[in-house]
């Protein structure tokens, strides 16, 4: 583990704690933080935008191949704009989570947005802390330290529930995170931890005692 730069890579389901916990170790290190999700989501509206139909395979991709993506590396100021356009907000919204497996299901649009990914990365002269679902395995397989975050379907739900409030009713819930893990994992495995990545079980973890968790992960491997 380089002690001038250091890659933090976490992965996790929907609702698993992963980009608050991820965005609080950034902090807590100095590093950036890279919400690989942020950027499936960005092509979304990409082309709901362009008025391509989910079903649309080609355009999808295209829309996917052509977006020009911009998005923040600092964990105090999360932004994300897609073909010009701040999509911040947008990207949370009920609509976009609903079509973005339009995109993360697809080889072609994944290994795009995986090779920006692997190039933010780099860049990050300091480090970076990112996550996603397939950032152990396959953005940042090298990286010193190789998470997977966990938690029990129903606080998942919960922890989601809180985080949308009333802008979506149980069914689409269910969609944003149980369909949408089922749907990904078609081409990512981010339920079961591969060689030499650390497990951790977030179900009865506070965000706060999560974040130490991956601090005291960091630790360990720096000794």
């Amino acid at each position: 583990m380089s002690a001038d730069r250091l890659v933090i890579a976490i992965d996790g389901p929907s609702g698993s704690g992963k980009s608050s916990a991820s965005r609080g170790v950034a902090k807590a290190l100095g590093l950036a933080y890279l919400d690989t999700g942020a950027m499936y989501r960005a092509v979304a509206c990409a082309f709901l935008d362009a008025g391509v139909d989910p079903s649309d395979q080609a355009g999808v991709i295209a829309a996917t191949l052509g977006a020009d993506l911009e998005i923040s590396t600092d964990p105090d100021d999360q932004w994300v704009r897609v073909n010009g356009r701040d999509v911040t907000t947008a990207i949370r919204e009920p609509e976009v989570s609903s079509k973005v497996s339009a995109v993360s299901t697809l080889a072609e649009c994944r290994a795009n947005l995986v090779a920006r990914q692997r190039a933010i990365i780099e860049s990050a002269a300091g480090g970076i802390v990112a996550e996603g679902r397939d950032i152990t395995t396959v953005v940042a397989p090298d990286a010193d330290v190789r998470l997977l975050l966990t938690a029990d379907p129903a606080i998942r739900m919960a922890r989601r529930q809180l985080e949308l409030g009333d802008k979506v009713d149980a069914a689409q819930l269910a969609d944003q995170v149980l369909r949408r893990d089922s749907d990904d994992s078609t081409l990512v495995n981010f339920t079961t931890a591969a060689d030499g990545v650390t497990h951790l079980d977030g179900t009865y973890l506070t965000l706060e005692e999560t974040i130490q968790a991956v601090l005291d992960l960091v630790a360990k491997g720096r000794v």
